[in-house]
């Protein structure tokens, strides 16, 4: 009976020594992590497209091939994938998009991979449509973004993806300046991203963006500014520009968007794809 006593006690000893090697270790605020998107591949988070203050009253699904051009000889080519999904009426949106599948060559060779899936939430929470129109033309649209980022990205350990979940959210708010013979629309989005870092913490951006839209019956032109700035100050401020031109046919909507990357995105990005739009609410759901 002893020797059992004294058995236990000599495990629990040893067991309380290990864990005591182990200990939690604060993490150091002021040693920047480099998990950020100057130093990783293109699709480990991108500055979000912004949305200009409305919903879609109709499903939208896209495909595109994508292209990117890095500073420092990186090259990636994937496939783009985004749907847009009215949640049974016009004033909210289910949205999903990845980059569903890539190939890639950069200094430490050749490689191919997933990336990771963005899901949000889409809200209209501000309409001209819901005044008089007297009201109306004095209320602008606004929308509210809740998104997150999944984990399912490959090759961390190559820097391609961040081996972590994020999230982030966003208000965008716009207005028509004018809206014959074209419609002028103004925008502008502010929010709140987030992405795990290491040792038990994260990094948090302050996320902006300004648009101008040109819209005829068949053709749209766009240009949009944005980014996010991080709190580490290391690599964790882009700042991109896009322009966009695409065509309107029948629900058709051919489209090419270039990107830059003014800071911190080393990339020029080339996307050349094709979304379509289709009716399934009735008239009733939508209103």
């Amino acid at each position: 009976m002893k020797r059992n006593i004294l058995l236990v006690g000599l495990i629990f000893c040893l067991c309380a020594a290990g864990r005591a090697e182990t200990p939690v270790v604060h993490p150091d605020l002021h040693q920047p992590t480099g998990i950020a998107p100057a130093y990783f591949g293109p699709n480990a988070f991108p500055v979000p497209d912004m949305t200009d203050g409305t919903t879609y009253s109709q499903l939208r699904m896209e495909l595109a091939a994508e292209g990117y051009l890095g500073y420092n000889d990186n090259r990636t080519i994937d496939i783009f994938a985004r749907v847009h999904v009215p949640l049974f009426t016009r004033w909210a949106n289910l949205s999903i998009w990845m980059p569903v599948f890539g190939w890639y060559s950069q200094y430490d060779g050749k490689g191919k991979g997933a990336g990771d899936a963005y899901i949000s939430t889409d809200i209209q929470i501000l309409h001209n449509d819901w005044f008089a129109a007297e009201k109306a033309r004095w209320i602008p649209q606004m929308t509210l973004r809740l998104g997150m980022k999944t984990a399912s990205g490959e090759q961390f350990e190559r820097r391609r993806h961040y081996d972590c979940p994020g999230y982030f959210f966003d208000a965008s708010i716009g207005e028509n300046l004018c809206l014959s013979p074209v419609t002028v629309r103004l925008s502008a989005s502010a929010g709140f991203l987030c992405w795990q870092t290491d040792n038990g913490r994260q990094n948090d951006a302050v996320m902006y963006g300004v648009q101008l839209a040109v819209k005829h019956e068949y053709v749209s032109l766009q240009a949009t500014w944005g980014g996010y700035i991080g709190w580490e100050e290391h690599g964790d401020a882009p700042m991109t520009i896009k322009a966009r031109v695409a065509g309107h046919v029948k629900g058709f909507e051919p489209y090419v968007q270039y990107q830059y990357g003014i800071k911190d995105y080393p990339y020029h990005q080339v996307r050349v794809g094709m979304a379509y739009s289709l009716d399934i609410l009735n008239k009733r759901s939508q209103e």
